[in-house]
């Protein structure tokens, strides 16, 4: 694999490209064993490139933005990881519209956006993906969500084409969207907002952020709520209620703040997360005959 070394780093340089890195540096949950190539773009078309070199020598691919919702098992990752971050990170605003590449953390566009006193994102302010897993996952929180806001979304497609696709033709659902299913990588987006008074959109951020961190572990590693919501119930107050509030394994623990949220409390591997996960869904399924799903997306050598 030498040659494939030398060509990813003819297109990356040597700032673009790493070999082994540990996904535990990468990730919100600070676990995570090797990947063994490591790459970060700074713009689409070294990105497609690179996807070019790695179909030709028929390299597995995973995409990722900043790791707040991935658990990487300890094995690590076999192939390539391309992460989609702070080197395609740029934000732009004309008017009440904006325009950011997928990279840029979503906070971080909620923070210009009250700068420049538009309003519809500050639901947004508080969760830590970047715009491109936002997008895919259709991200949400306090009543609003990505599709309120999304006018359209550039792509590069599965035949490496750059493509930008209106809002309305990503079926944009509860923590979901068409994304993954037609393999886009989320290249930017464009942010359609209204104009509103910055002190209010200041003022109702401090107040959703006062919130988080009233209900939250955010002292702690972890990739936010572990389980997506079943239908009629909550996921935290279910593993609550099957009194597994403070339970833990090895490094993991069912947050005592939150039970919605599993934690990295110091040391915590992935298995500890996993098996973890596994003890939650098995005791809320017994007891209360509901299926938890995660929410978080678990990936790599098992």
């Amino acid at each position: 694999m030498e040659r494939l070394k030398q060509e990813l780093l003819a297109c990356l340089g040597e700032e673009g490209l790493k070999l082994h890195e540990m996904m535990k540096e990468h990730t919100t949950f600070r676990v995570g064993g090797a990947a063994d190539y490591f790459i970060q773009p700074k713009s689409a078309e070294e990105l497609r490139a690179a996807f070019e070199i790695l179909h030709r020598y028929e390299m597995p691919v995973l995409v990722i933005g900043n790791g707040s919702n991935l658990l990487v098992r300890d094995k690590g990752i076999r192939g390539a990881v391309i992460q989609i971050y702070n080197r395609m990170a740029e934000i732009t605003i004309e008017g009440n519209t904006i325009h950011t590449k997928g990279g840029a953390l979503l906070s971080a566009v909620a923070a210009r956006a009250a700068d420049k006193g538009l309003t519809g994102l500050e639901f947004a302010s508080g969760i830590p993906g970047s715009i491109g897993g936002a997008v895919v996952m259709n991200a949400g929180a306090y009543g609003g969500e990505m599709k309120d806001v999304l006018a359209s979304v550039d792509v590069l497609t599965q035949d490496l084409e750059i493509k930008t696709i209106p809002a309305a033709e990503l079926n944009l659902g509860y923590r979901c969207s068409s994304i993954p299913e037609k393999g886009y990588i989320v290249l930017g987006a464009t942010l359609q907002l209204k104009k509103g008074n910055v002190a209010e959109i200041r003022g109702r951020m401090a107040e959703l952020a006062e919130q988080r961190r009233a209900k939250q572990p955010l002292q702690y590693p972890s990739a936010g709520s572990t389980f997506k919501r079943p239908e009629g119930y909550f996921a935290g107050k279910l593993v609550q209620d099957a009194g597994l509030k403070g339970k833990t394994i090895g490094g993991a623990q069912v947050s005592e703040k939150h039970s919605g949220f599993l934690i990295n409390i110091g040391g915590a591997t992935a298995q500890d997360i996993l098996d973890l996960i596994a003890f939650c869904q098995k005791e809320v399924k017994d007891k209360f005959g509901v299926t938890l799903e995660t929410e978080v997306k678990i990936v790599g050598e098992e």
